[in-house]
């Protein structure tokens, strides 16, 4: 008996088979997402097509790398980026590309929506959740707004792993974790919050799907779809965003645990038995998809700033590693700001990029690259202060995403953090997430219920510690930490100015 787990993100899909009983991996897939070109600033959208067609090629590798007969499979579970919209036409279909978590071009459309429910701290009182730029809420006001004829189409309001579960099933759902995401939903009831909703548009509520506890499933996979892999009953669970994903298969469903993610995006996020709400909107109080809730701090800018340079210094990840090793702790006084796409958290939504403290010695490669994998640590470590500050003390960290293969990057976040950082045994969390998740809801689903702590205490394996945090670094990564904080502090005057003259 299997599971398969699927986790569409901005870059491309990847696809596991995991054998039901054991957490054994024994099928793996993956194919790439092409993003729409030549769009304005701050723009991000992909057409919702690529992302069928990379899970109906990750899963055909998967199976085949697999060896087993399609039929053993009985559950399915899909991760994907949070907070994107897919607008759905009465017939089901996308009525344009879908907008993507790192679209910062609602900027204006967000704070029309904060002033409407009060102002900021109106709102998190209201949602228990800051609303952020990159939220959903936003971009269906901009469709609204700056496509009128498109939004008179709206039928559906879907998340893009909404959309795969839709085209999976023909059921369009939503379930709390990734839901909690729109700024739509008041996080605490775990109910969409009419004033909220209103403030989109009065007639908004009924193109919302209903909600539902993560451990209910969406339903059966249509059969068209699954004889084409020639599976048979194959049971679609909730699913949910990457991070709520992440959480399940990086074990992160008990207090006292972090996980860390090093994707294109920064995430931080750890588990709490109630309603984790941050009176300034620093940290997300989403909900998680175990039923219970998950403080999360996002940045927006991560791997997409390595890449960059990659291209720019035509190198691949271990070149521009083998270079940041050969510049010392601090990149001999180089400091990066790495807020390519703006930043969420600090809260930056019109910033850009910075090097800061370049000179004859440090306009070099290996400096930079150096600045680069710190100055994304940095920005997490602005964040990780506040989730301390609110009470959040884990023991470790569990680091997943494609950054957490670096083991200088790893090396950085232990000694910035101060706290020890180990690797997992199955790396792709969010898509080991999604098949455990799938797995938890068949069983519960066939009159077997089972606690999902348990699933992941069995399945879930540490590979080690990848990092100590180095008690030699500590006061020079504390520096540099406070001059990353005033130097952005100092700037963000000057980001405001810039969006302005742009």
């Amino acid at each position: 008996m299997y599971a398969v787990g699927v986790d569409s993100g901005t870059q491309g899909t990847k696809v596991l088979v995991v054998e039901a009983e054991t957490g054994a991996v024994v099928g793996r897939g993956a194919a790439p997402h092409a993003m729409i070109p030549g769009l304005g600033p701050g723009e991000n959208e992909q057409d919702p097509a690529v992302w069928v067609e990379a899970f109906e090629t990750a899963l055909t590798q998967a199976l085949a790398e697999s060896r087993i007969n399609p039929s053993e499979v009985v559950a399915l579970g899909v991760s994907g980026q949070q907070h994107g919209f897919v607008p759905v036409d009465k017939d089901g279909g996308p009525i344009r590309p879908a907008k993507l978590w790192n679209d910062t071009a609602t900027v204006a459309e967000t704070e029309e929506l904060i002033a409407a429910l009060g102002g900021p701290a109106a709102a998190i009182e209201q949602l228990g959740i800051g609303l952020a730029v990159g939220f959903t809420a936003s971009k269906i006001l901009w469709l609204k707004r700056r496509e009128p004829d498109n939004f008179a189409r709206l039928a559906r309001v879907l998340l893009p792993h909404n959309y795969l579960n839709f085209h999976l099933t023909g059921i369009a759902h939503m379930e709390y974790g990734d839901a909690s995401g729109t700024g739509l939903m008041d996080i605490r009831r775990r109910a969409w919050h009419d004033r909220a909703v209103s403030a989109v548009d009065p007639d908004l509520s009924r193109k919302l799907p209903p909600l539902s506890h993560p451990r209910q499933s969406v339903g059966s996979m249509r059969k068209p779809v699954a004889s084409a892999f020639g599976l048979n009953e194959v049971l679609v669970s909730s699913g949910g965003g990457d991070n709520m994903m992440g959480a399940v298969g990086s074990g992160n469903v008990v207090p006292g645990v972090c996980t860390v993610s090093l994707g294109t995006s920064g995430t931080a996020y750890a588990y709490a038995d109630a309603p984790f709400v941050d009176p300034a909107g620093e940290i997300a109080a989403f909900c998680d998809s175990t039923g219970g809730w998950l403080p999360l701090l996002c940045t927006m800018n991560v791997t997409n700033a390595t890449e960059l340079l990659k291209a720019t210094l035509k190198v691949g990840n271990a070149e521009l590693e083998a270079l940041a090793g050969q510049a010392p702790p601090g990149a001999g006084g180089l400091l990066f700001l790495p807020f390519i796409e703006g930043e969420r958290v600090p809260v930056l939504p019109e910033a850009n990029g910075v090097f800061f403290g370049l000179t004859r010695r440090t306009f070099d490669p290996a400096p930079m690259a150096r600045a680069v994998m710190e100055g994304t640590i940095l920005n997490l470590g602005y964040g990780f202060s506040r989730m301390k500050s609110l009470g959040l003390f884990p023991k470790e960290i569990r680091a997943t995403g494609g950054g957490a293969r670096s083991r200088l990057w790893l090396q950085i976040l232990a000694d910035v953090l101060e706290i020890p950082v180990v690797t997992l045994a199955e790396r792709e969390a969010a898509a080991f997430g999604a098949a455990l998740q799938a797995i938890w809801t068949y069983h519960r689903e066939r009159g077997r219920p089972v606690d999902l702590g348990e699933i992941t205490a069995r399945m879930v394996r540490k590979a080690g510690t990848a990092a100590e945090p180095r008690p030699e670094k500590i006061d020079l990564y504390r520096g540099l930490q406070e001059r990353f904080n005033a130097l952005w502090r100092t700037l963000e005057p000057e980001f405001k100015a810039h969006r302005r003259r742009s």
